[in-house]
Parts: structure tokens; C-alpha cells; sequence
């Protein structure tokens, strides 16, 4: 029961949602530290799946989103995938 969180975890909205996605794209990409603070091997291919998700979900809510939660998703799908394209450059073949 140690793993568990201590306290009421916060209501997920969609901002938060796609923030946790874009987080986990980044620790696959070697972008981002994890939680646990342990280096984490380059993962290119969960990092083009949780990209492809995000730009699955900006297409799927297209023009049912307010303005700043579209301006995050195409701003974090964009980024990624520039940091995708390269991670793929730099990763040894």
C-alpha cells in the first residue's frame, strides 16, 4: 500500500490529460527525466505511439476544444514530433 498516493487524486481534464501524454512522449524520448529519477533507455517507438495518440485526439476534438486547449494539443503534438524526427537522427543505427 506504500505505492498508493496519499491524498485524493485531482480531477483529470483534458489539458491535464494531454500534458500527462506529451510527459511520457518526452521521458521516451530522452527529453524529460521520469518520476522516479532513473534513466530510462531511448524508447522511439512507445514515443511515435503516444504522438500518434495526441495527434489522433487533436483531430478527434477538433472544434470542440477552447481556444487554449487547442492551442496546447497543436503545440505539443507539434513539438514532439520535431523532437521525434530528432531523437530518429540522433539514435545509433
Amino acid at each position: 500500500m506504500a505505492d498508493q498516493p496519499s491524498g485524493p487524486l485531482s480531477p483529470v481534464d483534458f489539458s491535464t490529460h494531454v500534458l500527462s501524454l506529451a510527459s511520457t512522449a518526452l521521458i521516451s524520448l530522452g527529453k524529460m527525466d521520469p518520476p522516479d529519477g532513473e534513466k530510462h533507455p531511448l524508447d522511439l517507438e512507445t514515443a511515435k505511439h503516444l504522438i500518434d495518440v495526441l495527434g489522433m485526439l487533436e483531430q478527434k476534438t477538433k472544434g470542440n476544444l477552447d481556444e487554449t486547449e487547442q492551442r496546447l494539443i497543436a503545440s505539443l503534438t507539434y513539438d514532439l514530433r520535431v523532437a521525434y524526427v530528432d531523437a530518429q537522427k540522433a539514435a545509433p543505427k
